[in-house]
């Protein structure tokens, strides 16, 4: 595949990670959390985790504004369209959906998942029946998925004045940030707008920066000067954005299954792709230490 996740631990180093994930488990589950629960922990600090936050796969977070190829870099990562994929210059994607693997193709709503013991979704639950008619897994047998779980959001309209969703979206957006592993902003060369509920979903993610990347999407459209004209408008966007003069890091390229429209700058965005590939694959081998 584009990111080339390949099986490279071996069985014994599988059994290590496994008998450690178990082993902090167990730790937790019997030492920690009747502690968490005696004093109300999750009250004043952050939910109690249960089996399935120690079994989860890595969680990669994917937000952005419409249109600027969310869904498409999903597509690009799984090398195959999954089942409820949809791709359009309008919004497509209107609610939360897990990609997870499976060797059967299905869709799962989300009033199953989080009651599913094997899911770590059931804190999702109090977002309400709005929200949970948004929320919906897709299982799909792509090699990527057997090392991460990749998560779309709902496009993210421009303009000051956003129509209600009918659930607190800023709010799932925090409990996500939380628990996922890394947190993709997706931006478009030619919508570089902050719209109003960006703007405060980006505010939800303050003090989970160490997992936020930046990809400047469709780079392919542009000439290098222009590029470079776009690339520093974002940079200052984002650091008016979050309120700190240093950025975190933008990956620059063309994520998608189709030749460059614009090759003039192929190394560079061969190289972005190498690091963000990089970045990807390091997220499976630190799950059993990453909460």
């Amino acid at each position: 595949m584009p990111f080339g996740f390949q099986k490279k631990r071996t069985s014994l180093a599988d059994q290590h990670v496994f008998n450690v994930t178990t082993s902090l488990a167990a730790l937790y589950l019997n030492k920690l959390r009747p502690l968490e629960e005696y004093t109300r922990y999750q009250e004043y600090h952050s939910p109690l985790l249960d089996q399935a936050h120690f079994t989860a796969r890595p969680m990669v977070l994917l937000i952005g504004q419409y249109s600027t190829g969310k869904t498409t870099f999903l597509e690009y990562l799984t090398e195959k369209p999954f089942p409820g994929c949809r791709i359009g210059p309008e919004p497509t994607t209107d609610g939360f959906m897990v990609l997870e693997h499976n060797e059967i193709d299905s869709l799962i709503p989300g009033n199953a998942l989080v009651v599913d013991p094997s899911r770590p979704y059931n804190g999702l639950s109090r977002f309400g029946v709005n929200f949970l008619s948004k929320f919906q897994a897709s299982t799909t047998n792509a090699e990527v998925l057997k090392y991460v779980t990749l998560i779309d959001t709902p496009g993210i309209l421009a303009g000051a004045k956003q129509a209600s969703r009918g659930y607190d979206f800023t709010g799932v957006l925090t409990w996500f940030a939380e628990r996922v592993d890394r947190i993709i902003l997706l931006f478009d060369v030619s919508k570089l707008d902050i719209s109003d509920e960006l703007s405060r979903a980006i505010v939800s993610l303050k003090g989970y920066d160490d997992k936020i990347r930046i990809i400047l999407n469709k780079a392919d459209s542009v000439n290098t000067q222009q590029l470079m004209r776009i690339y520093g408008a974002l940079l200052w966007y984002l650091a008016k954005v979050f309120g700190t003069p240093e950025v975190v890091r933008v990956y620059t390229g063309s994520f998608w299954n189709q030749p460059l429209r614009n090759d003039e700058n192929r190394k560079l965005f061969e190289l972005e792709q190498q690091d963000l590939l990089k970045d990807l694959q390091s997220l499976p081998r630190n799950y059993a230490v990453r909460h």
